[in-house]
């Protein structure tokens, strides 16, 4: 449910691990990059894949003792772990804010990878939204409000995130939402957002909000065609509801 709060303030860990496990003149273990070289990063296990990760600086009992740290912390659960923020990863011992940055941004490359491999992806429905560009979102612990954007033949061709954290209406101007498409001359948008709680149930606010940019979207001449309310596992189509 979209709704108003407070900024949140955390603080991080700037030392634990970029000091204490700083080490010079050591190289990753040459067998996970022997078998990484001859037969690709598939082959590696996670552990393996997160120790080569994270062993820049670090020798290969380091970068394996802080590679099974992080997995135990989030029990050897990678979706958990690809979604932790900065403050979670620097709570791992051997994580500093230089590691958790690294490693945010790696998955963070490998999500958009996957969504922008096919340019020419024609959306059917709002399902392959929800499936196929954005599936990440069910598993976020805090509120992300993204805007798919569309040419003249319903086909992919990007998507922005206009706000995330804790939303409230105020913070979804019509300016923002739109500006993405304008600047990209989008035919058409799909909105998107997600209820951390996992229920998709659209609140009071969601509808609106939603038949307020529907309003503003007609005036610019840019069709909102849906707007998804991502629980988990399940989503709601606002337009499948009439709530538009």
């Amino acid at each position: 449910m979209i709704h108003m709060s407070s900024k949140e303030t955390t603080s991080t860990n700037t030392k634990n691990g970029d000091e204490e496990y700083k080490c010079s003149g050591s190289k990753t273990n040459p067998d996970i990059r022997e078998v990484l070289v001859n037969h690709g990063a598939k082959y590696l296990t996670t552990k393996d894949l997160l120790t080569i990760l994270i062993s820049p600086g670090c020798n290969k009992d380091k970068a394996e003792e802080i590679a099974v740290n992080l997995l135990q912390t989030f029990d050897w659960n990678l979706t958990d772990l690809s979604n932790a923020t900065i403050h979670e990863l620097t709570q791992v011992k051997g994580i500093g804010i230089a590691k958790a940055c690294h490693i945010q941004a790696v998955f963070e490359a490998g999500v958009r990878a996957v969504t922008f491999h096919n340019e020419s992806f024609i959306i059917t429905s709002t399902d392959d939204v929800v499936n196929k560009i954005l599936p990440h979102m069910k598993h976020q612990k805090q509120e992300y409000f993204c805007v798919v954007l569309l040419d003249t033949k319903n086909r992919f061709i990007r998507y922005d995130v206009v706000s995330m954290g804790s939303l409230d209406s105020t913070l979804i101007h019509p300016r923002e939402v739109f500006r993405p498409a304008v600047k990209h001359a989008a035919h058409s948008i799909i909105l998107a957002h997600n209820h951390p709680s996992g229920d998709p149930t659209p609140s009071d606010e969601d509808i609106f909000m939603t038949k307020k940019l529907c309003m503003c979207g007609t005036i610019m001449d840019i069709k909102i065609l849906d707007h998804a309310i991502i629980g988990n596992p399940d989503y709601v189509s606002m337009k499948l509801r009439n709530l538009m």
